[in-house]
């Protein structure tokens, strides 16, 4: 286990490029195992989900070869339903991605329970019901099992517009005989990415982006090549740390097409950036003031599906409200154990008062201190980290193996912008 030394209080300067998106990755190497034929996939994130995923593939009889640190070629022309292991199952929540183009392509898949983040209940009782409507058997002994003969297109309805389903399901329908409709579908950047990489190989989607796809399936995928976009979770993050930071920095390729909402939303605590092409530029000034609603009330900042604000972000957000003037209500209905690290804060000396599992209130600006502590997951953690980099004094923060999960060589990349990180043995 290791740990990050922090020395809080230095403005970050520079520029940086971020990684392949995460939440593309997992399900692009999923969809490999469609098709018998060679895939390239440049851009892979070196991160510690990534590389479990990859194990898990590997299991079932695909070829990976790495050509760079960011490019695999991927086949898999014979794969099998062999036990997974249990232990990579249960770290990461991605795992479910295996259910839907093993049922498609070999008719089964065996899977241990998926793991992932302690951020609350995470129900996969989705993921079940669209695969029944395409034709599979389902059943559930203290493990899954999958089994299908022949898929066969359907209208699928999701109960909750879920990611992780809602990708599940399209790698079931591409192959699937006959048309489907995926309706209250999710339609994350990530979603998008994996329906246009899908179809790069052949399949055919349409009304990509919107939360009801039409899938014609076709009888077999052919291999590829493709480029997975950047992480705008990282994007934000580094937005976020800048901010708290007063320093000023250019996030080089940023997709910014993808941030309008989240623009919007951290406009409301008085962030700003700037747009060059495909760059966005975070100037030293800012606001940094909460927007109130009409009649002075406190606003609220709420989780909804894509295109509103992520759930991903709710972390960051607070701690950019601890730096922002004015108070401000969040609430993250759909895990009830989010605002769970907001205590750290408070050790920080942030003013939050946690409402009940899903709400608090961040009255700011104030000052935080440094603190010992650990991190609790992927998001809260980054969140902690950004909290440390604008603290006054030294910080530490144990088990980063949570942040290096989600956020490829974070501390290499701040320390390029001027951040005084190390890390270190546990």
């Amino acid at each position: 286990m290791e740990k990050f030394i922090i020395e809080g209080g230095i403005p970050l300067k520079g520029e940086i490029i971020p990684s392949g998106n995460k939440n593309a990755a997992l399900p692009l190497l999923a969809a490999c195992l469609l098709t018998d034929e060679p895939i390239i996939l440049h851009n892979v994130p070196n991160i510690l989900d990534v590389v479990a995923m990859r194990s898990l593939i590997e299991s079932l009889g695909v070829s990976i070869t790495t050509l760079d640190d960011h490019t695999w070629r991927i086949q898999a022309p014979e794969i099998h339903p062999a036990d997974l292991d249990p232990e990579l199952c249960r770290k990461i929540r991605a795992s479910i991605l295996l259910a839907g183009p093993m049922t498609a392509r070999v008719g089964e898949l065996h899977l241990p329970p998926p793991g992932g983040d302690v951020i609350g209940r995470r129900r996969v009782d989705t993921h079940i019901l669209a695969l029944q409507k395409l034709g599979a058997k389902v059943n559930y002994d203290r493990s899954f099992h999958f089994q299908a003969d022949q898929l066969r297109g359907a209208d699928i309805l999701l109960d909750e517009a879920s990611v992780t389903a809602t990708e599940n399901a399209i790698m079931a329908c591409v192959t699937a005989r006959g048309k489907s409709t995926i309706r209250n579908a999710a339609s994350e950047p990530h979603v998008q990415e994996l329906c246009h990489f899908l179809n790069s190989l052949g399949a055919k989607i349409t009304n990509i982006g919107s939360n009801t796809l039409h899938i014609d399936g076709i009888p077999q995928l052919h291999g590829g090549e493709f480029t997975i976009g950047p992480d705008y979770l990282e994007v934000v993050s580094f937005i976020g740390a800048t901010v708290v930071t007063h320093g000023e920095i250019r996030i080089k390729n940023a997709a910014p097409g993808y941030l309008d909402m989240i623009r919007l939303v951290l406009g409301r605590l008085g962030v700003q950036w700037e747009v060059e092409d495909q760059d966005i530029i975070v100037p030293s000034e800012q606001p940094l003031t909460v927007a109130q609603d009409l009649g002075g009330m406190i606003p609220e900042i709420s989780v909804m599906p894509w295109p509103a604000f992520p759930t991903d972000l709710m972390s960051i957000a607070i701690v950019i409200a601890t730096q922002s003037r004015g108070s401000v209500l969040f609430h993250d209905w759909m895990y009830p154990s989010r605002m769970f690290f907001t205590d750290k804060l408070v050790g920080m000396g942030a003013q939050i008062v946690l409402c009940d599992p899903h709400r608090c209130i961040v009255q700011g600006p104030t000052r935080l201190y440094s603190e010992k502590m650990e991190s609790p997951d992927i998001r809260a953690g980054m969140a902690l980290l950004l909290a440390a980099l604008s603290a006054q004094g030294q910080s530490i923060i144990r088990n980063v193996g949570q942040i290096d999960r989600g956020y490829e060589k974070v501390d290499q990349k701040l320390a390029a912008l001027g951040a005084k990180i190390v890390r270190t043995a546990a």
